[in-house]
């Protein structure tokens, strides 16, 4: 997928391939093995989970300061090497004459620098004298003298009171100052409404969608869970060309915390002319060495007889499922262990017919364009998508991460399959297209406590047929929303209206501002500029405040960046949206397109 070697998490393995996964004789589950034996509390399993997040470590690779000091209050200062990482120890190599002094030190203290990248989004800080004790002893794999140690509070408790307090108070501050000054900007609107009527009631609708987006967003809350329900699910996985990621993918789809006798996987291979079919068997035998998991049973593949594309991959996946909900999971997507467990959640309503969950970025620190993605899709998802998840009208379950009703899907299968816009077949898009199918009769929802990470394009050629792609089936199926929108709750209907006309009339408006005013009225667009520096403003300060994380700033370069690069994609794909090519991978359509494509070229360079 992509050109250059991609910046990712690497946790330290466990002895086992399955350690989140139950018993499957039930007389533990992972959260018994956690030390909590009340689980029939919902904070119980909060209480797991965050365990579960705090103990995983990370392989690392930086110096470390040990400060230790004897009984005698005598100092001594060690340099270390850092093997691995977590929010509540760490584990350093060391020289060996000093293993005794440690052993035996009645106060350690640790500095040392957290790597972007090598801990999750908000952990990358210099950490100084941070009080631990030490643990255990132990040798690695190369005969490595290490030393484990632990800390006297959590990593999370250490940034949050040393930097992350002020974080929070100051992002808190310029998100106030910055919704207040967007208010009082557009109340210019209203006052010069008689001026130029179009241009400020768009000014008017953009500035209310994008607030109340944030304020609906922020009343948001994820459905808590109930232990008890635990309904049966089939996790579907489509899979071409993707031999890189997908033994990873199918690893973290097994490795759940949910009952074994309810839960599947299927991967279904739409024909790859890589070795992803190799991979996957490669993954599936390493699973069946693992003995209590019913892996021959739980765990199937079938390889499509031809590339007939990814619908007709899910579509065959949900024939062959055996669970009452499916849940699709695209194959360079990652599971959290308590994914499926959160995602079915919302299902106890029974007009529930589909759930998104929350995708983060695993390959945020390769280069600016991943972080800038990174935080253009915590955002996303964290505040656009869990304000439509408010009014049970989400519009997009989005791919890497969703489940259905199974008897929704196959109802809708064979419209969805043989789906066609103004005479084209719709290939991409099915996310947004299925999304389309049961909203129009059932809720659908956002489980931000259901988390998926995924691989984002780290080049811009890439990104730039992504994106474009994207736009083609959002204006698709939005148009195809609209028809029926109306007809659910009054707020969500408005926003969604509204959120249809800005980014549509958006390069208009931008050519009328930035061109039209400046050179036909000689008026420099300072009002407008500083409306974009906002909103601008408004996305990277949301990030600080939500994940007190230091890709925060890329959110002004993302807006930036669309709105020089990406909004002038919007007309390209008006008048292009009938186009069935992925652009970034070699499907059917795009074998077809690049055939004719060369077939034309030598019968030019045959006339010459």
């Amino acid at each position: 997928m992509a050109n250059k070697e991609d910046v990712l998490l690497h946790t330290v393995n466990d002895r086992r391939m399955l350690p989140n996964v139950p018993d499957k004789d039930k007389k533990r589950t992972t959260i018994d093995r956690r030390g909590i034996d009340d689980h029939k509390h919902t904070e119980s399993y909060s209480v797991s989970i965050q365990k579960e997040k705090t103990g995983r470590r990370y392989v690392v690779d930086y110096a470390v300061k040990i400060e230790i000091r004897d009984k005698d209050k005598n100092k001594k200062v060690i340099t270390g090497r850092a093997v691995n990482l977590s929010s509540s120890g760490i584990s350093c190599s060391i020289p060996n004459e000093y293993q005794e002094s440690i052993e035996n030190s009645a106060q350690v203290k640790l500095t040392f620098q957290i790597k972007p990248g090598s801990m999750p989004e908000g952990y990358e800080t210099k950490i100084k004298r941070l009080a631990a004790k030490w643990v255990r002893t132990y040798r690695d794999k190369d005969n490595k003298l290490c030393c484990a140690f632990q800390f006297d509070q959590l990593l999370a408790q250490y940034i949050y009171k040393n930097r992350q307090c002020y974080m929070l108070s100051i992002s808190a501050f310029f998100m106030f100052f910055i919704c207040l000054f967007i208010v009082l900007l557009r109340s210019s609107s209203i006052m010069y409404f008689s001026v130029n009527k179009v241009l400020y009631l768009y000014s008017i609708i953009a500035a209310t969608f994008l607030l109340s987006r944030y304020l609906f967003g922020a009343l948001y809350r994820p459905t808590p869970i109930n232990p008890d329900f635990t309904p049966a699910v089939t996790i579907i996985i489509p899979c071409f060309n993707e031999e890189q990621w997908i033994k990873r993918t199918i690893l973290s789809c097994v490795n759940q915390d949910y009952p074994v006798d309810k839960l599947e996987v299927i991967v279904i291979d739409d024909c790859s002319n890589d070795n992803s079919v190799e991979k996957i068997k490669e993954i599936i035998a390493d699973l069946s060495k693992e003995r209590g998991y019913a892996i021959a049973e739980r765990v199937r593949y079938h390889v499509q007889p031809t590339n007939a594309g990814k619908r007709e991959a899910l579509a065959a996946g949900a024939a062959m499922a055996k669970n009452e909900l499916l849940v699709f999971v695209d194959s360079d997507s990652f599971l959290d262990p308590f994914a499926i467990r959160n995602i079915v959640q919302p299902f106890q309503d029974e007009k529930m017919g589909g759930v998104s969950g929350r995708t983060d970025v695993v390959n945020t620190y390769t280069n600016a364009l991943t972080k800038m993605q990174s935080v253009r899709y915590y955002i996303a998802f964290r505040i656009l998508k869990a304000a439509e998840g408010l009014f049970d009208a989400v519009t997009c379950l989005s791919g890497p991460l969703s489940c259905y009703r199974k008897d929704l899907v196959l109802k809708y299968s064979d419209a969805w399959l043989k789906q066609k816009f103004l005479g084209q077949k719709a290939t991409f898009g099915d996310d947004r297209a299925m999304t389309n199918f049961i909203l129009r009769s059932h809720r659908t929802d956002y489980q931000d406590s259901a988390v998926c990470s995924t691989i984002v394009p780290n080049t811009y050629k890439i990104f730039l047929k992504q994106q474009m792609r994207w736009k083609r089936s959002w204006l698709r199926e939005s148009l195809i929303t609209a028809t029926y929108m109306w007809k659910k709750e009054p707020f969500m209907a408005l926003s969604f209206y509204m959120g249809l006309l800005v980014p549509m009339l958006a390069p208009i408006i931008v050519i009328y501002n930035l061109i039209y005013i400046p050179f036909t009225h000689h008026v420099f667009p300072l009002t407008f500029l500083i409306g974009i520096l906002m909103m601008a403003l408004l996305m990277s300060v949301a990030q600080l405040f939500l994940r007190r994380s230091t890709t925060w700033v890329y959110g002004i370069w993302f807006c930036l960046y669309y709105e020089v690069v990406l909004l002038w994609q919007m007309p390209i794909a008006w008048v292009t949206f009938w186009k069935s090519t992925w652009g970034t991978r070699m499907t059917a359509a795009d074998l077809k397109a690049y055939n004719k494509k060369n077939k034309k070229e030598g019968m030019a360079d045959g006339g010459k």
